[in-house]
């Protein structure tokens, strides 16, 4: 097909997308190179058609979930997304997104390659400052950046394309029609005559905006997406060239830390000795804050002898007194009720408890700030930057335009980096000091005054009879979850802390995102919340790991029960096609149902969320010889010996990366069954490192881990970032159960057992700086 004709062919009735060849609008922007943009037509805001499933009908999230939200809200801005060409022949876009190690880089750079023809390594994708006009569009969360970037990005590109055809036919003198373009090079089919995308960069340029129409790729046409890519980052991460926000030399910005309260979110009653640590070597700065005391300095060393050597006397803090076992007594309390038994029908009944899980990500909180009196500039990994600049200007007395804000890429976040207090306690600190400072959170401060994944309780009630569900009920109940990010800007990150608001926010976006995957007749999920008193967050799927691992639980009871085999039974049930294809797959796959020592067994499980679905088969070793492992200073337990996962995002733009995805999801969800979580005990978390909070180690990591990306169903991505999370916890889960006779009710299932760690101290509130790196490496 003639690149031309690519551009102006009409819209077919069908296509292999079951979208036809639908045309969109962009826009030439007035510059001195090649500047475009896209529009989107009404007919991007339509929500999908629905079909009635029975004998359940669909969910709320089913129909219109909050995926679809956050897509929709984006449209309106997204014109305001650009590619500019360069004279040297690269596409140049600022990505109004968060990379945290998800790959959205490299995925976006694809997009660009795909429809302007383009070699992946002439892309440059670098990540946007704070654009107030974008609104919601810059909103980095959900699973939502693929989703909602898919099309605007194609379609800045195709215009592009489009623009640089128009510019060599003019130079050439030839029509269009009888030009091609590839890697980057526009050439005559008629005198072989060429030109690059750099030397058309200028003359392609446009003198006033311009409005134009392009017709994007089939996806039979594509070379780029939907191939298996390595990151574009990927050279500069494993050398160390790659550049965090701890990284970056900012003049006169020295290191800073902050002296933190022994309890949650306790307050400075008054400092014994402020000269005396002001004059402790290298130390320039100590101040008191909101959050504690601030110290500045030449040095990281120095800051944390200076916050250890602080006294402090505290005020208590928001969770004062508060335990593990009070929190559950007050989740118990809060619960919904379930509707009356029917005496003539069976039931299964379960209540299930998921404690407190730490956010943190391997990079630990960070930022960058220098306050000045009519401006202040800030530096920091922000997957909310919008809402961090507008906040942030609020709290220092200044118009938001005199607030510039840098999103850095950050080493993970998992949820985290939705809020930007480590940004508005750098800000607050470089003001009160007059100097710009390196704000660095201590890993203790994370553990204990970091954000956390909320403590819950779900109570499940399942009727059945005749071989048939009846009804499924399940009542959540969390510690708030604090939505303070809003979906990107002030006026919703506002109404989120309403006293009157928060809740039904909470409920907003727990109906938008849960459920169920299967025909369970009458279903009901409802969310309850209490306790505002800890630091909390969405932490990489917000209520889904808990909510799934519940039900799925249920599931293979009820098939139990029924004298199912747990694979079959979800086989029968499942509403959705490709639900059962990813579940055969790893049935399959995975050799489900195969014999097995006893104290090991296999577990599967599906999740459905964000227009995907994963399937995760399980297996295993829960026999004293694995659990008895001795490890020091660390807790061995149950090992997953096996996963086989099998997942449908409609379009795996980057098959590679979302493998990855998948890997890390898995570990998180073997992680919250088995072993990780914080213990709260007098108002503070016991954990106070990653040596303490055990994560999926080496030794828990299953020696047999394979992603099957199924073939493409939709013609589109689907949101894949927090998917394999809720699937691993819930196989793993079902795994358990099989293997030790018990359905486990509380998680992670090491929870109640003895520590294996002796606590660090709350004062100082953070260790003193290792010197004994040698002698603790094995």
């Amino acid at each position: 097909m003639e690149d031309h004709g690519r551009l102006a062919k009409q819209e077919s009735p069908s296509a292999p997308d079951g979208m036809g060849r639908r045309r969109f609008l962009g826009y030439v922007l007035a510059a001195s190179t090649l500047t475009v943009a896209a529009q989107l037509g009404e007919e991007v805001l339509a929500p999908a058609r629905a079909s009635a499933a029975i004998p359940s009908p669909p969910g709320p999230a089913e129909i219109y979930d909050l995926n679809d939200m956050l897509t929709h809200a984006t449209l309106p801005t997204a014109n305001l997304i650009t590619i500019r060409i360069d004279t040297e022949g690269t596409a140049s876009f600022a990505l109004p997104r968060a990379e945290v190690g998800q790959g959205i880089t490299t995925s976006s750079a694809m997009l660009i390659a795909e429809e302007l023809d383009l070699p992946l390594e002439k892309i440059r994708v670098t990540l946007a400052d704070a654009r107030p006009e974008l609104v919601f569009n810059q909103l980095t969360g959900g699973s939502n950046t693929t989703i909602s970037t898919f099309t605007p990005i194609r379609v800045a590109a195709a215009v592009a394309r489009g623009r640089l055809l128009e510019a060599a036919a003019l130079e050439l003198g030839e029509t269009v029609g009888s030009l091609t373009a590839k890697a980057g090079v526009v050439t005559s089919t008629t005198t072989g005559r060429s030109l690059t995308y750099g030397e058309l960069a200028q003359k392609a340029a446009g003198t006033a905006t311009t409005r134009v129409s392009v017709t994007l790729k089939e996806p039979s046409e594509f070379t780029m997406i939907g191939t298996a890519q390595g990151r574009i980052d990927a050279l500069e991460a494993v050398t160390g060239r790659k550049k965090f926000a701890m990284d970056l030399h900012v003049p006169g910005a020295l290191p800073t830390m902050v002296c933190r309260p022994p309890t949650i979110n306790g307050t400075v009653r008054s400092v014994e000795n402020l000269d005396e640590v002001r004059a402790m070597p290298g130390i320039t700065d100590v101040v008191r804050i909101s959050t504690g005391v601030a110290v500045r300095g030449r040095t990281f060393g120095q800051c944390i002898d200076a916050v250890r050597a602080l006294k402090v006397t505290w005020g208590p803090g928001t969770a004062h007194g508060a335990s593990d076992d009070t929190i559950r007594d007050k989740l118990r309390r809060a619960e919904l009720p379930l509707p009356a038994l029917d005496l003539l029908t069976k039931s299964v009944d379960a209540r299930f408890t998921f404690h407190f899980a730490g956010n943190s990500a391997l990079e630990t909180n960070c930022a960058i700030a220098d306050v000045r009196e009519d401006s202040a500039e800030i530096w920091a990994s922000l997957k909310s930057p919008i809402t961090a600049q507008e906040q942030i200007a609020l709290t220092l007395g200044l118009p938001a335009s005199a607030v510039k804000v840098h999103v850095t890429e950050g080493g993970g976040s998992f949820g985290r980096k939705l809020f930007h207090d480590a940004a508005a306690e750098a800000a607050e600190i470089s003001k009160a000091m007059g100097k710009p400072v390196k704000l660095m959170w201590h890993r203790t401060d994370d553990f204990r005054q970091g954000r956390t994944h909320p403590m819950a309780t779900s109570r499940v009630r399942a009727t059945y009879a005749l071989g048939e569900v009846l009804t499924y009920d399940q009542r959540h109940t969390s510690v708030a979850t604090d939505f303070g990010h809003g979906v990107g800007e002030i006026i919703t990150s506002e109404a989120a802390r309403l006293p009157v608001g928060d809740l039904t926010f909470s409920e907003t976006i727990f109906a938008l995102t849960q459920q169920t995957p299967y025909n369970f007749g009458v279903v009901t999920q409802l969310l309850s919340e209490t306790d505002k008193g800890f630091n909390t967050g969405s932490m990489r799927n917000i209520y889904s790991p808990n909510v799934r691992c519940a039900q799925e639980l249920v599931v293979d009871e009820l098939a139990k029960r029924m004298g199912k085999d747990p694979y079959a039974f979800r086989r029968t049930f499942l509403k959705d096609e490709r639900a059962r294809a990813a579940l055969d797959k790893v049935a399959e796959v995975g050799g489900w149902g195969r014999s097995m020592p006893a104290g090991t067994a296999q577990g599967i499980a599906i999740h459905p969320e964000y227009h995907a679905v994963v399937a995760v088969l399980a297996e295993i070793d829960c026999r004293p010889q694995t659990t008895g492992r001795k490890i020091r200073d660390a807790y061995a337990g149950p090992r997953v010996t096996k996963v086989v996962c099998a997942v449908d995002v409609g379009l795996a733009v980057n098959p590679r990366g979302l493998q990855a995805q998948m890997m890390g999801g898995i570990m998180d969800g073997i992680a919250i069954t088995l072993s990780s979580s914080l213990h709260l005990e007098d108002g503070y978390f016991l954990e106070g490192s990653w040596d303490n909070y055990y994560y999926t180690r080496q030794w828990n990591t299953p020696p047999e881990l394979e992603i099957v990306v199924m073939p493409p169903t939709t013609g589109k991505p689907g949101g894949a970032g927090e998917l394999a999370v809720a699937g691993a916890m819930a196989a793993v889960a079902c795994a358990y159960g099989r293997a030790t006779g018990t359905m486990p009710t509380s998680f992670p299932v090491n929870h109640a057992e003895p520590l294996g760690f002796e606590p660090l101290p709350t004062t100082p509130p953070i260790p003193a700086s290792p010197t004994d790196g040698l002698g603790r490496a094995y």
